[in-house]
């Protein structure tokens, strides 16, 4: 990195958007990632498809059992 920089020409802000959403990355354990990896190729589908699949279906169970 330099010492200084020059930011007389600069425009603060010229980059936001106020409908810009982030996705964050979640670190899944060795085992878990496997695991998930193998039913994805199992089944044809995508590694975030089949997680996002098993967490709504986890929500289901949660929101079933009232323990929200």
């Amino acid at each position: 990195m330099k010492k200084d920089y020059d930011l007389t020409n600069g425009v603060r802000g010229k980059f936001y958007s106020a409908e810009a959403e982030f996705n964050l990355p979640i670190y899944l354990d060795p085992e878990i990632s496997e695991f998930v990896d193998r039913l994805a190729a199992d089944r044809s589908l995508d590694r975030n498809t089949l997680v996002n699949l098993l967490l709504k279906k986890d929500k289901e169970m949660i929101e079933i059992s009232g323990a929200n």
